[in-house]
């Protein structure tokens, strides 16, 4: 394939933060007033691609919009603190190595539907600052990944850019902006019409022209 830009997803893609994170948010539900709060990684797993607001209308549903608001607040807060504190080595095998190797030749940008400042963190636990060009998300800008994505097409000029992520809804919200989607197989989800899949990140190499 080839491509003059390569935008990636996090959770299921970069990295699996979802034991870190169910920790976190299990904790801040309760002590946001739901004590029967019971949140698993695999829960996560089955979210993670969805904005804030779609992920506290399940794990929430029973709350009002008013205290779903407050306690995914919680989270971000108690997610955070868990990351900050944890060595956070959950990268998925050859991600580091080969975005360094990608950025080489093409630049490599972050597109996720997280909270603001998520990102950034990711790229400070793994080393990632130097390598990534750009970045956006559903919490800086309050868009969804379609829009997002195509926003970081159009303000770096990529032509031929291409997203890789890990379920159905980045699919989706790859072909709405306009742009081919990789799959990462190895990832949460399944989806059909991806225009590649790889097995294991490093797999990049070999399928872009670059």
């Amino acid at each position: 394939m080839l491509t003059d830009g390569v935008i990636l997803d996090v959770d299921g893609t970069i990295w699996d933060s979802t034991g870190i994170v169910a920790v976190a948010w299990e904790k801040a539900a309760r002590d946001g007033g739901v004590k029967d709060a019971k949140i698993t990684p695999d829960m996560l797993k089955n979210l993670f691609g969805k904005t804030m607001e779609e992920i506290a209308d399940v794990l929430f549903r029973g709350e009002t919009k008013e205290n779903k608001e407050k306690i995914m607040e919680l989270c971000c807060i108690y997610e955070d603190r868990e990351l900050e504190a944890d060595p956070c080595h959950i990268d998925f095998p050859g991600v580091v190595d080969t975005i360094k190797k990608l950025s080489e030749k093409v630049p490599v940008f972050i597109v996720s539907n997280c909270q603001s400042g998520y990102i950034e963190l990711v790229e400070k636990k793994l080393g990632l600052e130097p390598y990534i060009t750009d970045i956006e998300c559903y919490g800086n800008t309050g868009n969804g990944k379609a829009d997002n994505i195509k926003s970081v097409a159009e303000r770096n000029h990529l032509k031929n850019a291409v997203y890789v992520g890990d379920t159905d809804g980045d699919r989706i919200a790859s072909e709405t902006a306009g742009v081919p989607f990789i799959l990462a197989g190895y990832g949460f989800g399944e989806t059909e019409g991806a225009a590649a899949e790889i097995d294991k990140f490093a797999d990049l190499l070999e399928l872009l022209e670059v």
